[in-house]
């Protein structure tokens, strides 16, 4: 990124900067629970904005005006994406909005500067074919077959994030009352998702040989684990999926890490699903972002209308 240039610059403004932004960071961790990928993202975003304050303007975050935020933004906006440009501002609004809460601020720098419009493209949806025939290609005779029906039957079941699947301890399945714990960030918000019968089945025949076969004598708290018995991660369950997907037939471009969670959605919205009821099992915080896979499912029937109306 070009933006990392300025990191390499030594000034007192950059270092005092860097203090700002940890306890920036440590405020906002300990307040609010946010998850690691949050943290990261603001960590990286005020790190370029203070590397380019320092060198350009010789001053510390807390001494940006508002000519300085216009000047940087204009820089950005040449080399980043319109989505990559309104993070940035959030993140710089995020912080700022702390240090007036705080008192360490008397005028906020980006008072009254306009966001650039946001297009949140429409996710790729597998058709309910697509979902099946994906659901049926593990090899149901090996372990990391076993381990990978019951992987993806309790993504599709449950519209789970990549990062709350490889999360998932023993304790957080209830396979007799056939729903699943979920937990989104730190220590954090907590949802309970019915997880049905096919899915309940797929996990316990995973656990009942294959996860033991896997772990070779090893003990994890985790639920999924990889070959070597360690805990499976989000790459590489991202890697399994894509391997399955490629066999089955499913176009690369219909693919995303969260394929099985937007089909998921888009499904129970086309078979009558309340949004609110959707909202709350997908964990969304704000009905708005729920509110996408109505667009979605409106998208399909506009083009199944296309393809199969006389007059499409």
């Amino acid at each position: 990124m070009k933006g990392l240039r300025y990191l390499a610059e030594s000034s007192s403004s950059l270092g005092l900067s860097q203090r700002q932004l940890e306890q920036f960071l440590d405020a906002v961790w300990l307040g609010d629970g946010l998850a690691q990928n949050t943290l990261a993202s603001y960590r990286n975003d005020l790190q370029v904005w203070a590397g380019w304050l320092a060198a350009e303007r010789d001053r510390s975050l807390l001494q940006a005006s508002r000519d300085d935020v216009q000047a940087f933004l204009a820089r950005q906006a040449r080399d980043l994406k319109t989505a990559t440009l309104a993070r940035r501002i959030a993140s710089l609004r995020r912080f700022y909005r702390h240090q007036l809460q705080s008192g360490q601020l008397e005028l906020d720098p980006l008072a009254e500067l306009q966001a650039p419009k946001r297009v949140r493209p429409l996710p790729k949806v597998l058709s309910e074919a697509m979902v099946s025939a994906l659901l049926d290609a593990p090899d149901l005779n090996t372990a990391a077959g076993l381990r990978d029906r019951a992987m993806f039957e309790l993504m599709y079941a449950c519209g789970l994030r990549v990062s709350e699947l490889v999360g998932l301890s023993l304790a957080q399945i209830h396979l007799r009352e056939q729903f699943v714990q979920v937990l989104a960030g730190k220590g954090g918000k907590q949802r309970l998702v019915p997880m049905g019968e096919l899915a309940a089945e797929a996990v316990q025949r995973y656990l009942d040989t294959a996860r033991a076969e896997l772990l070779a004598g090893r003990t994890e708290a985790l639920l999924f684990v990889n070959q070597r018995g360690e805990p499976l991660t989000r790459q590489g369950m991202w890697f399994i999926i894509k391997q399955y997907a490629a066999r089955v037939g499913i176009p690369a471009q219909s693919l995303s890490p969260h394929v099985l969670r937007h089909a998921f959605a888009t499904h129970l919205l086309e078979h009558g699903a309340d949004l609110r009821a959707l909202q709350m099992l997908l964990g969304h915080a704000d009905i708005s972002t729920t509110q996408i896979y109505t667009h979605v499912a409106q998208e399909r029937l506009k083009k199944l209308h296309r393809e199969h109306h006389p007059r499409g």
